[in-house]
């Protein structure tokens, strides 16, 4: 993974500067035990309340970047996943999901189109203020089929993105709102393109919280031309 990619999950900078108070910790404990064997319990004191200072931030900080996973800064438009298809059967696909951070999962998916959702942190003032960015999550890959009637009884795919233990900055949030009083939560608007066999689709996300899902050319010539 490059470095730019790293830099663009919070989660990274999060947990480095988690490791970094820990360490400051175990540097205050030794700090702590050297003027107690001194004799030096005054200043013994104050490096102990340094020690639960830094112990603190640290588990703080781990906690938000472990809560944050999965998420991403959003520039002026973010790429989110890349889409290969390829048709098994009438209504039935094998699906390739290709992140920007080059991992990918195989999935299959019932319908006639594919349709994606992702989750858009936004900060509230004074937050906003600050220039710090949104952040954003691939939350759900569905499948969905052009008539409405058989939308309602066929059977659907729903592929899940969120964190499988539930811990999860939306879900602290919807949970404990006082607890964050900055984050303010919106959902992306999905989008969907109809499915074509060896078909490839690029998804990226706008500033706005916006979702654009693009063909390449040959797909695009596919969907105005279906067989």
């Amino acid at each position: 993974m490059e470095w730019s990619t790293w830099l663009r999950m919070p989660m990274t900078v999060l947990l480095v500067l988690a490791a970094l108070f820990a360490l400051a910790t175990l540097v205050q404990l030794v700090m702590v035990r050297q003027r107690l064997h001194g004799g030096r319990r005054f200043a013994a004191s104050g490096r102990a309340l340094l020690c639960l200072l830094f112990f603190a931030l640290t588990v703080v900080l781990g906690g938000m970047g472990y809560a944050l996973r999965g998420y991403r800064l959003l520039a002026q438009e973010s790429p989110v996943v890349d889409i290969d298809a390829r048709i098994l059967s009438p209504q039935r696909w094998a699906l390739t999901l290709s992140w920007p951070d080059g991992s990918t999962r195989q999935v299959q998916l019932a319908g006639d189109d594919w349709r994606v959702e992702a989750v858009v942190l936004k900060w509230k003032l004074p937050a906003l203020l600050s220039g710090l960015p949104p952040l954003y999550r691939l939350d759900r890959l569905s499948g969905r089929y052009d008539d409405p009637e058989q939308e309602a009884t066929a059977p659907r795919t729903v592929i899940s993105f969120r964190p499988t233990d539930g811990f999860d900055l939306l879900s602290l949030k919807r949970s404990y709102p006082q607890w964050l009083p900055e984050v303010d939560t919106v959902f992306g608007s999905g989008a969907y393109l109809p499915l074509v066999d060896e078909g490839h689709y690029s998804v990226s996300l706008m500033r706005t919280g916006a979702l654009v899902a693009r063909p390449d050319e040959a797909t695009a010539a596919r969907i105005a031309s279906p067989l």
